[in-house]
């Protein structure tokens, strides 16, 4: 089921809060609950994901994104992702959502994202979004317009850009 529950405290808090840049990176304190597991009585993986949404919504309050979306009649979707797990989130445990926006290209906007515990980095994501209107894919430069972005990307990392090259050589749709 979806953390509704979250997502409202989430935008009620989040409003609140000032504005940062757009390349800043956003930090979300979260703990992890009993409906976030799974038999193994860690987070599940697919939980991860989903609050990784909550991340990306946080940060487009505190970017401006938020009210772009709203004021257009926008929405969000995810195009791709990749995510690399490496230590658990178990029952209770707190830690941090961190999300960074990374750049663009001539037609998506990449994010990554991780869970921190401590010094203890428990998955990381790297994510290929875009902006919808009207049920398509808006283009890159309307929504840098309407945000009131004049300067292009910043270069994306070696890594984002090698995973974006290389996801585009797979065969759409999949061949079985």
């Amino acid at each position: 089921m979806y953390p509704y529950a979250r997502f409202a405290a989430l935008i009620l808090s989040e409003k609140r809060k000032p504005p940062i840049g757009l390349f800043e990176t956003h930090s979300l304190p979260m703990r992890c609950w009993p409906l976030d597991i799974d038999g193994f009585l860690e987070m599940n993986n697919g939980r991860v994901l989903t609050l990784f949404d909550l991340g990306r919504f946080a940060l487009a309050m505190r970017i401006g994104l938020w009210d772009v979306l709203n004021r257009e009649k926008w929405g969000l979707v995810v195009a791709g992702s990749t995510v690399r797990y490496r230590a658990r989130i178990t029952t209770f445990q707190r830690f941090e959502m961190r999300t960074r926006f990374l750049g663009w290209d001539h037609r998506f906007f990449y994010l990554e994202q991780a869970m921190w515990r401590g010094d203890t980095c428990c998955n990381h994501a790297l994510l290929r979004t875009g902006v919808t209107a009207k049920g398509r894919l808006a283009p890159v430069a309307d929504v840098a317009q309407a945000m009131g972005i004049t300067d292009g990307s910043p270069p994306l990392p070696e890594w984002a850009r090698a995973w974006a090259e290389a996801d585009g050589t797979r065969p759409w749709p999949p061949e079985f």
